[in-house]
């Protein structure tokens, strides 16, 4: 089995998304947000977006992607690897937002094929919302040489203080509900997540978590921590996943505050274990300033 690093520069879309106030409330209720700022619509501003929601409209691509690139065989060897989110302002109720997205590397990794998809996103005007950098490992998959279309590909997360005790921690219970909750607010569908069958055909223990649900929750831990809340100016999210979260369960987030600034801005690195203390996100990172002009466009 083997992925072509002919791949590379593959690409589809655009695909237009309509942002509305349901959508942006339902994502933040499935991580069980109750802040008035995700919450209430009579608010000046609107509702808030979560910092995370860009993965929503991003997923069509994602599927278009890997319909157009890996045969079907081989995509249920697929796991989300790493996540770098970079978010230039956060989407909002009223957007009419245009997605495009395309491989930018294939690299060999121990445990498979490395492939990385960028995805960009611009606003009605054009100028730009969100880049993530979406990396999967194929497990068991081999690649024919190293391939990247971008110099500056987001190929993993510098590590984080993680040898140091953290400065924080929160537990967040896992209710055996929450991925097909996630599924339909987030309208992200992958069977494993909800379908049992199917998780035990592709070799799984049972259901698991969405990685980008376990990534949000601990987002939303880190900006609880953090003091700077929903309505903080997120610029970058960026982690390496390397485990899986069973339901129900608890997960632990720890973070540590690596760039002080509570009145500017503040660098967070975070990590999650499960129950049992089996590291489930790696090497976490969120830039964030403290700032109510969600509307404003950062580098």
């Amino acid at each position: 089995m083997k992925i072509s690093s002919g791949i590379v520069g593959t690409a589809v879309g655009p695909r237009m998304h309509a942002i509305d106030a349901r959508w942006l409330m339902a994502y933040s209720a499935a991580l069980g947000e109750t802040g008035d700022e995700y919450t209430d619509t009579t608010r000046a501003g609107g509702v808030v977006c979560h910092p995370l929601f860009p993965v929503c409209y991003e997923w069509p691509l994602a599927c278009l992607l890997r319909e157009a690139t890996i045969s079907e065989r081989l995509s249920a060897r697929s796991v989300h690897a790493t996540h770098d989110l970079r978010v230039h302002r956060r989407p909002r109720a009223g957007d009419r937002l245009r997605t495009t997205a395309r491989i930018i590397a294939v690299e060999p990794r121990r445990p498979g094929a490395y492939v990385v998809s960028r995805f960009e996103t611009v606003d009605a005007d054009g100028a730009p919302v969100t880049t993530t950098d979406y990396g999967s490992i194929y497990r068991g998959v081999a690649c024919d040489g190293e391939t990247s279309a971008d110099t500056t590909v987001g190929v993993g997360a510098a590590a984080g203080p993680e040898a140091a005790a953290p400065d924080w921690t929160e537990t967040v219970a896992i209710a055996r509900p929450l991925a097909h909750v996630y599924t339909e607010c987030a309208r992200i569908w992958n069977p494993i997540h909800t379908d049992r069958a199917v998780a035990l055909a592709a070799g799984l223990p049972d259901i698991i978590l969405h990685g980008t649900a376990t990534l949000a929750l601990a987002v939303s831990a880190a900006l609880r921590a953090s003091g700077f809340g929903a309505e903080a100016a997120v610029t970058r999210i960026r982690c390496r996943f390397s485990g899986m979260v069973r339901l129900p369960s608890a997960i632990e987030v720890a973070g540590w505050r690596t760039a002080p600034g509570p009145t500017v801005g503040c660098d967070l690195s975070f990590r999650v274990l499960t129950a049992d203390g089996q590291p489930v996100v790696r090497d976490g990172h969120l830039t964030a300033t403290r700032s109510n002009a969600l509307t404003e466009s950062h580098p």
